[in-house]
């Protein structure tokens, strides 16, 4: 069943772009715990609430909600021809599962388009962008960190999906790639949640 999402635009090197609904509304410190870590009462998007609790508490249920959410966007609000859904590479490989890939394969199932987890792929280990903060620094450790597998992308219209839209320089480096080295046709861009400092 899908939910009520609140889409805003996203630009970039895309052709067009969407993040369906802010990740975090609020988020308010409220102490330490007993261990001296950082305490934050937290209210979450009724999407951004779904992707925490699949990325941070296995809460695979929430694959199809958020799944149904995307389809019926894609469906009713933005009707863009696509070959290809191409979830972007997971950056914690450590992960057991990887909430982008599942959520992208639900996505394929519901909607008949097929998914490419080899279109784009990291090649180079890079450090975590969320400990990151200048854009420049951020494009620079990814300019060469990834690969695209040309046959598969050569002339097709790609949709570029994410669950969560920062700063955008990691889904622009993949655009580049997947256009320039890949010979996509067109990149569309769609993230689940975006935070809120990119208004």
């Amino acid at each position: 069943m899908s939910i009520e999402i609140h889409p805003r635009k996203i630009k970039g090197k895309w052709e067009d772009g969407y993040a369906l609904d802010f990740h975090t509304l609020s988020s308010r410190f409220v102490g330490y715990n007993g261990y001296g870590h950082p305490e934050f009462d937290t209210t979450r998007s009724e999407l951004g609430e779904l992707l925490y609790k699949l990325k941070y508490h296995a809460d695979t249920e929430a694959v199809e909600s958020l799944a149904a959410t995307v389809v019926d966007f894609l469906r009713k609000q933005w009707t863009i021809e696509i070959d290809l859904i191409v979830p972007v590479p997971p950056s914690d490989t450590s992960r057991k599962r990887q909430p982008v890939l599942e959520v992208a394969q639900a996505i394929s199932d519901r909607n008949g388009i097929a998914l490419c987890s080899s279109c784009i792929q990291k090649v180079k280990q890079t450090p975590q962008l969320k400990n990151i903060y200048d854009y420049e620094e951020r494009v620079s450790v990814l300019r060469d960190a990834f690969s695209t597998n040309k046959p598969n992308t050569a002339g097709r219209r790609l949709l570029l999906f994410d669950d969560l839209f920062r700063s955008g320089a990691t889904m622009n480096i993949i655009t580049e790639r997947l256009i320039e080295d890949g010979g996509a046709k067109t990149v569309y861009a769609l993230t689940l949640t975006r935070t809120k400092k990119n208004l």
